[in-house]
């Protein structure tokens, strides 16, 4: 079977290395002159062989934010850049489509892996279909049931013409049987950027904010914000801030900047408070060393809660709600909203030591993408690309 793996965003990354990694260990009798197009294989029990190809849309073109993760992540180049690069939703939307309809016209394939809620999984699952091929979806079925956010359109769009479901959670199980899909093509595998946190876990490394500003461990708080409707408008851009700074008791606050966020606050002159100490976007090793070592964060990430769930760390999300509800009930994570008045009372319980300790969340166990290979290698998924 020929899979096409796609990757376009920061995010994205993190999710098909383990995927990547998974078939690479398993590359047994199929050579790479049987198929030079799809020159990586993988070989199941019975002979089923699994080659795969690897699509990069280009929708981050950040260096900190795209080529750092390949080579951090030990993912191969992709066979193809598509280069789409920035712009509106609806013209990145329109390059990807564009760009991957000709690449998977040159490269057939059976299946199309996609993963998470990105423009790029939207995009390549809608191009893939109207090619009539086969589409699996790696972090199906989770919800945030908020229609503002650019990225539920995207699952839900991607999982409404998805064939097969491979779930990080029992929330993602009932939301997709909710909608109508059958058992036999769920699949509750895991959480594959939990497989990537765990791999690298040991390689974790330094970034030089740590000793420039002689951070000490548990004794910072981490930021990161990004999402429009908590930093597109500068007041209240300002607003966040001064309310983190205010009631972090005089602890330093270390906030990499993604280039959207960036923008806004050159734009408009944002006033930073002193306590905050603006950073450049960081190498997935550094940035997860920053936070394992932190006394808590601040976001308004959903893969961030992830790991801070895994590692321990306090979390605190600016978003009035998830698409990872987990990481809430079992996890570390708590919702605040997007009121900056919230964040007070919250570091108040912080620092009084009555933050929730979490556990890890079921299949969070490092496995999830052998288990994702093992489902394709199966002959009864294989009836699903024919």
């Amino acid at each position: 079977m020929r899979v096409t793996i796609v990757a376009g965003a920061r995010p994205n990354f993190m999710k098909i290395a383990p995927i990547i990694h998974a078939i690479e260990s398993r590359k047994s009798k199929v050579e790479s002159q049987k198929s030079p197009s799809f020159a990586r294989a993988s070989e199941g029990k019975k002979g089923e062989s699994l080659e795969y190809r690897l699509v990069h849309t280009g929708q981050h073109y950040d260096p900190k934010l795209s080529d750092t993760f390949f080579e951090e992540l030990g993912i191969p180049k992709p066979d193809v850049n598509l280069e789409v690069g920035s712009g509106t939703q609806a013209e990145q939307t329109a390059g990807i489509m564009l760009g991957f309809e000709k690449e998977l016209m040159a490269h057939p394939s059976d299946l199309v892996i996609v993963v998470g809620d990105v423009t790029s999984t939207m995009a390549c699952s809608i191009t893939a279909k109207k090619l009539n091929t086969r589409v699996a979806h790696i972090e199906a079925g989770i919800r945030s049931f908020d229609l503002t956010m650019p990225e539920e359109i995207n699952r839900m769009v991607t999982d409404s013409i998805t064939d097969l479901f491979f779930t990080t959670s029992h929330f993602a199980n009932e939301n997709l049987r909710k909608a109508g899909v059958p058992d036999d093509r769920i699949f509750f595998v895991g959480n594959v950027m939990i497989d990537t946190l765990l791999a690298n876990r040991p390689r974790f490394r330094k970034p030089a904010v740590r000793d420039e500003l002689g951070l000490k461990e548990k004794s910072y708080i981490v930021i990161t914000l990004h999402r429009p409707n908590n930093v597109d408008q500068p007041e209240n851009l300002q607003k966040l801030l001064k309310s983190i700074t205010d009631s972090a008791g005089g602890l330093p606050v270390i906030f990499p900047v993604h280039p959207r966020t960036r923008k806004v606050i050159n734009d408009f002159n944002t006033v930073i408070p002193s306590s905050i100490h603006l950073a450049e976007p960081m190498g997935y090793l550094e940035f997860n060393y920053l936070v394992e070592k932190a006394f808590a964060v601040i976001t308004d990430s959903g893969g961030i809660t992830e790991e801070t769930t895994v590692m321990g760390v306090p979390c605190m999300t600016l978003r009035d709600s998830t698409e990872r509800p987990e990481t809430c009930s079992v996890g570390t994570n708590e919702l605040l909203g997007t009121d900056p008045a919230a964040i007070k009372p919250a570091m108040l319980r912080l620092f009084a030591g009555e933050w929730k300790k979490g556990g890890i969340p079921e299949l969070w166990d490092g496995h999830a993408a052998e288990r994702i290979v093992e489902a394709l290698l199966r002959s009864s998924v294989h009836k699903f690309s024919k």
